[in-house]
């Protein structure tokens, strides 16, 4: 029988210790992607036992640009917490990081609850209060990124820290379909992609993560951001770099890495 706390609290002292571990795949026999999800919520409970609070949910390897680059062929999902959230420009690597990667993306603010199943695109559009362009810092605790669907479910989708731009966008009538974002890193331009890159649009993602969370029976509540997974491929960053976001009709988001 999987030990599922055993695990969580593994990969937590991972995190808290910046270090990496060997991938559960190669060690854990028979690990399913619901004992990953379990091993994932006792890394939860341990950080909401040291204070912190859940601030809405990600969505990750949405585009095949991303699941290419990770090997990793469909979406999972992750909790954002209080302390996942940068306010501000400047992103610490060497605060919590460890091999950390940045992906730009659309963040969604909700106004009203959205639970699963049957959520459709429509419905999770209805359901948001605006969106913002945003750069996910993703991160790994499992070695050099050695990473199967099990292993990124069981670290918490490869969660490490988010920050959102400051101009809200109105979605209502915004094409999430063929809105264009560009990503620069120190002052080049590193790669584009449109809406449709994450199955086909960031709504069908949010929906996807409704459903998805309410076979877990759980909700995605009013107030919640939420993650809608990365447009572009990743990119490897360390202390120096500075990366810029640009989602047409939506704004920019700078951020420097020290």
């Amino acid at each position: 029988m999987i030990d599922h706390d055993a695990l969580g609290d593994e990969l937590f002292l991972a995190l808290r210790r910046r270090q990496c571990v060997a991938p559960l795949t190669g060690r854990v026999p028979g690990v399913t992607v619901d004992d990953a999800y379990a091993i994932s919520s006792r890394i939860l409970a341990r950080r909401l036992a040291e204070g912190e609070a859940v601030v809405g949910k990600k969505i990750g390897v949405t585009s095949l640009a991303v699941q290419s680059m990770l090997g990793v062929y469909q979406p999972d999902f992750g909790y954002l917490t209080s302390a996942m959230q940068v306010h501000g420009d400047e992103i610490s690597v060497s605060s919590s990081l460890i091999q950390p990667r940045a992906e730009g993306e659309i963040a969604f603010v909700l106004g009203r609850d959205l639970v699963g199943p049957g959520v459709t695109p429509e419905q999770a559009l209805a359901a948001v209060d605006h969106a913002r362009v945003c750069f996910e810092i993703v991160d790994s605790r499992i070695t050099d990124w050695k990473i199967k669907i099990e292993d990124t479910v069981a670290d918490n989708a490869s969660s490490g820290l988010f920050v959102l731009g400051s101009q809200p966008i109105d979605v209502r009538g915004f094409d999430f379909y063929t809105c264009g974002m560009v990503v620069e890193k120190n002052g080049k331009i590193l790669s584009t992609g449109a809406g449709a890159a994450a199955l086909g649009s960031p709504l069908v993602c949010v929906a996807w993560l409704a459903n998805t969370l309410g076979a877990y029976g759980v909700p995605l509540s009013a107030g919640e951001i939420v993650l809608s997974g990365s447009l572009v491929p990743l990119e490897r960053v360390e202390a120096g770099d500075h990366m810029k976001v640009t989602l047409a009709g939506g704004g920019s988001l700078s951020v420097r890495f020290t």
